[in-house]
């Protein structure tokens, strides 16, 4: 949420999709119709935030191929997710960034960890952005530094020191379609 807004305040255009169910479940109204439905008939029942633009779409993945015909009109997806590396579902030929939030727990930074070297070989182009706590965003930066090479090490930016670190995120994220 915070960095639909965040990007929102950039002047940017966010749709941010709920594929949990946790954000929206208690949003009203809903549509009749679930996410699978709303793509068949090319009408997305989106919940207008004030920042944003939401949608409902628990159990959705990112590369659901009739998503892609239905973004022309937003600058920026937002995927509101927790998932596996087993889950990881990105779809070709857009720009990807990963945003992780990272705790310091042994279990979070392996997780995070396995997501940096799926997502090095994966063979899409991504950046991934760390946040939260500084001391285990900086271990699992070093660790992915350390052995998954070099593309990986351009590919990550920490944002866990900076004071806004949403902000900073959206303005990175705002750079990278520029470039």
């Amino acid at each position: 949420m915070r960095l639909a807004h965040a990007l929102h305040h950039l002047g940017r255009t966010p749709l941010l999709i709920d594929t949990q169910g946790r954000l929206f479940a208690s949003s009203s109204p809903r549509s009749l119709f679930d996410w699978k439905h709303q793509l068949e008939r090319r009408q997305l029942h989106t919940l207008p935030q004030a920042y944003c633009e939401a949608w409902y779409a628990p159990g959705m993945r990112a590369d659901e191929p009739a998503l892609s015909d239905m973004m022309g009109s937003y600058d920026d997806v937002v995927f509101h997710l927790e998932w596996e590396c087993a889950d990881l579902a990105l779809p070709p030929d857009v720009a990807h960034t990963v945003v992780m939030e990272i705790r310091r727990t042994d279990e979070s930074m392996r997780k995070a960890y396995a997501v940096l070297k799926t997502l090095a070989r994966s063979g899409v182009a991504f950046r991934t952005g760390l946040l939260g706590d500084r001391l285990a965003c900086d271990y699992v930066q070093a660790a992915a530094c350390h052995f998954l090479g070099q593309a990986v090490v351009h590919a990550i930016f920490n944002v866990a020191n900076e004071n806004d670190a949403f902000a900073a995120l959206a303005v990175r994220m705002a750079g990278e379609e520029r470039a």
